[in-house]
């Protein structure tokens, strides 16, 4: 595997926090820098963690993981989802909100992200490279992609105001969706 072909499967890999990231920045839950870095970090933490994992489980546990990897990631994202449409519909006025760049949310989503790399871990195994390199590599686009992206939701929110909430989070769920469909082969 050259690096050429690391770097696409880290973008590819990076797509699904990248998008939580944006929506989050267009909810307006990045204003601040340390909310930046918790999702960035907390999303390249998991996306360099996850593979590593999956090293580590190997061959044998993988048809248990495929079986309900997409589930965990579905449920993951739509409860994210749902709970940041509902907050913008009913809570407009109130000042705390369920930010997703703390708690056990920042730690679901994560996981949700990232589950895909926990898979892409145990092909590593197959090919025999050196998965802390790699996984370090995919830890670290996955990081940038999402500053990246949430610079970008910091702007689209400056455009959409109050209507990026809702959007966000019916974003989450489609991405939640998407990842059930691909993996029960309807698509």
């Amino acid at each position: 595997m050259n690096f050429a072909e690391i770097v696409l499967i880290s973008l590819a890999l990076a797509m699904d926090a990248m998008t939580v990231s944006l929506s989050a920045a267009a909810a307006g839950f990045t204003r601040q820098k340390r909310a930046t870095f918790r999702l960035a970090f907390h999303f390249g933490l998991f996306q360099f963690l996850m593979p590593i994992l999956g090293w580590f489980i190997g061959f044998n546990i993988v048809h248990l993981i495929e079986k309900i990897d997409h589930w965990i990631a579905f449920g993951l994202l739509a409860f994210v989802g749902t709970r940041m449409i509902l907050e913008a519909i009913e809570k407009k006025d109130i000042a705390f909100r369920s930010d997703p760049s703390r708690g056990m949310q920042l730690v679901g989503l994560s996981i949700a992200t990232s589950i895909d790399a926990l898979a892409v871990g145990l092909t590593l195994a197959l090919v025999k490279v050196n998965v802390w390199y790699v996984s370090l590599i995919f830890g670290l686009i996955t990081g940038s992609v999402c500053v990246v992206a949430i610079k970008i939701g910091h702007f689209l929110r400056k455009k959409f105001s109050s209507s990026a909430e809702v959007l966000g989070g019916i974003i989450l769920i489609a991405i939640g969706l998407k990842i059930l469909i691909e993996h029960l082969g309807l698509l």
